[in-house]
């Protein structure tokens, strides 16, 4: 069930709609990282209590007896610079630790072990279909973080991080692809990113499916070690009967994301810092018009998409 908040914070008030009452605070206090950019563990929620005590983070929102659009007050600041809000951590991000996939030139696709682990996905992972596959469409697997949706900067809606063009983008798309969703986070957190940029509700496009984190496999590599990547066998696996490595084209910020099928894997330049970038940022534009050329391909497989806009440069130049 629903548990809309409001919460008081600089002087603004924001309005959290997309948690319930199994959300935890600590899930609240995420959210409201990403309207406001204070971190988590700097936050101070002034009225959440249990019985008489300050909440913990691991306690359920609907354990907190909350009305309705109850007023609550946050207290705490970002980053003393704005350049560490907006950017992402230098150690542990992955846009900034990801590497070229060429460069690594390791044969993993086809090992047995990574192989078996596909199989086991294909098997007991569950896949949520919210519209049925369409009969002669293509597929498009799209990221979210930083491929859709600047998730770091500030902001005082996720609207505000939408990449430019988005749902110009997707109505385009939907015309030749079945769109599916694949982010390296929880099920929960994806739900809660979609609706709150209204791709799940447009009338325009529908979703086929959505898939997070548990789909995706661990696999070994000589240079960087253990890696997890996005095997799209799991979804040919599941789905045989419409889409195969033929009709299938995937984005990612994050090259190594698609190591397992890097013939299908088109690396997207990410979309960060939405406040400078806005205004700028034209790669779903230009992207719209790459699919819709390559939709007349029946064999996508003879394409090398690191070199897409040569590809459209040459065809529009015809």
């Amino acid at each position: 069930m629903a548990l809309p908040i409001i919460v008081k914070w600089g002087g603004q008030e924001y309005s959290v709609t997309t948690l319930s009452e199994d959300d935890t605070v600590l899930d609240l206090k995420q959210f409201l990282k990403t309207l406001t950019g204070v971190l988590p563990e700097r936050q101070k929620l002034l009225g959440l209590k249990v019985k008489g005590k300050p909440a913990e983070n691991d306690v359920k929102l609907g354990a907190l007896k909350l009305k309705p659009n109850t007023k609550i007050m946050m207290m705490g600041t970002r980053e003393e610079s704005l350049e560490d809000v907006l950017g992402p951590p230098p150690d542990n991000d992955d846009v900034v630790n990801d590497f070229d996939i060429e460069d690594e030139v390791v044969e993993v696709e086809n090992r047995e072990e990574n192989l078996l682990k596909i199989s086991r996905r294909v098997k007991e992972y569950k896949v949520e279909i919210l519209n049925p596959p369409r009969e002669g469409k293509k597929l498009l697997v799209l990221d979210v973080d930083y491929t859709l949706f600047d998730h770091r900067s500030c902001a005082e809606t996720g609207v505000e991080l939408m990449r430019p063009y988005l749902h110009e983008f997707l109505t385009s798309s939907y015309e030749d692809y079945d769109i599916v969703i694949w982010s390296a986070t929880n099920m929960k957190w994806i739900e809660a990113k979609m609706k709150e940029l209204g791709v799940s509700t447009n009338a325009n496009y529908k979703i086929t499916f959505m898939l997070d984190s548990a789909a995706m496999i661990t696999v070994h590599t000589p240079r960087r070690g253990l890696i997890d990547v996005k095997p799209l066998g799991v979804i040919w696996g599941k789905f045989s009967e419409f889409y195969s490595k033929k009709n299938t084209i995937m984005f990612d910020d994050i090259g190594r994301n698609f190591l397992m099928n890097t013939q299908n894997g088109l690396k997207i330049r990410p979309f960060m810092k939405a406040h400078l970038n806005r205004d700028k940022d034209k790669e779903l534009l230009k992207l719209t018009q790459y699919l819709k050329e390559i939709a007349k391909l029946d064999d996508f497989l003879e394409l090398n998409h690191k070199y897409w806009e040569r590809y459209l440069s040459k065809k529009q130049g015809q």
